[in-house]
């Protein structure tokens, strides 16, 4: 264990992230909030029309994927999830047949010249413009310069995406990474618990960094074995090109103000700060 990682007993009560974003609710799905809101289902809808197409949000994991289109397309939940085996999706060798990470962000039709879309369409048509977006030269290119293949980048984006408050914040989080595995440390990142969970939390115990999976990077050393959602370009530009610094620890105190240091002891304050402003914020019972 490098000397820069605390003693597992200190772990447990200091987490390295707090990212100070909200849950939100909505059609019975647990999703991860940002700044600004995002609907668990956005369809551009002409009044008293049927939708024309589905938004697939920036870190949406798979299973929020599958949902939306289910919905979208008026089908029986799990019908989408049941059709990847017959959707003859383009992933790397890595993803051995899982889709996680490569159902790009963006705006999908839901139909194209008179012909109704199908969820292997769809699938087809969101790894498709991933693979135009993470195989083209600059992405490429920039794994190479990490000593990466583009999968791993795919899933550093995939925390990235997960972690990062804001937009500015992203290449920090890439850098903190990179840094804690250049320096032998687990990541202890707890989105990669949460999507162990299949949940959303800002706050992980003591009792979830002890679960037995290949996703709890307190417990495992190294990148998760799959990306933890759908990143959008910035998450994937952020973990191709981070910038320079010592990072080894962020917390959100409050929302826009994340503080990256390489001082553990400064870490421990600035989570006591996140910590009392929690406090301060939950009902008095």
């Amino acid at each position: 264990m490098d000397q820069n990682t605390p003693p597992r007993s200190t772990r447990s009560a200091i987490r390295l992230t707090r990212r100070g974003r909200f849950a939100l609710i909505a059609t019975g799905a647990l999703v991860a909030g940002t700044a600004v809101a995002v609907p668990l289902l956005t369809l551009e809808r002409e009044q008293h029309a049927r939708p024309t197409s589905l938004v697939i949000p920036e870190g949406w994991r798979a299973g929020q994927v599958y949902a939306a289109v289910d919905k979208a397309l008026a089908l029986p939940a799990g019908s989408t999830r049941r059709s990847i085996a017959k959707a003859g999706l383009k992933l790397p060798n890595d993803a051995d047949g899982n889709p996680e990470g490569y159902l790009f962000p963006a705006t999908y039709p839901l139909e194209s010249n008179g012909k109704k879309a199908t969820p292997e369409s769809l699938l087809a048509y969101m790894v498709d413009t991933a693979n135009k977006k993470f195989n083209g030269a600059p992405v490429a290119a920039g794994a190479q310069r990490n000593a990466m293949n583009v999968y791993q980048a795919v899933t550093i984006a995939s925390i990235v995406q997960a972690e990062a408050a804001t937009k500015a914040d992203m290449g920090k989080v890439a850098r903190v990474i990179f840094n804690r595995l250049e320096h032998g440390m687990p990541l202890q990142m707890d989105s990669t618990v949460n999507y162990a969970l299949n949940r959303a939390s800002l706050r992980t115990g003591a009792g979830d960094t002890r679960i037995d999976s290949p996703y709890n990077s307190y417990q495992r050393m190294g990148l998760p074995p799959t990306p933890i959602d759908n990143p959008g370009e910035d998450a994937m530009r952020a973990a191709i090109s981070p910038p320079p610094g010592d990072w080894l620890y962020f917390v959100t105190v409050k929302p826009g103000d994340t503080r990256f240091t390489a001082d553990f002891a400064q870490h421990q304050r600035n989570v006591a700060e996140f910590n009392a402003n929690q406090k301060s914020a939950s009902p008095a019972r």
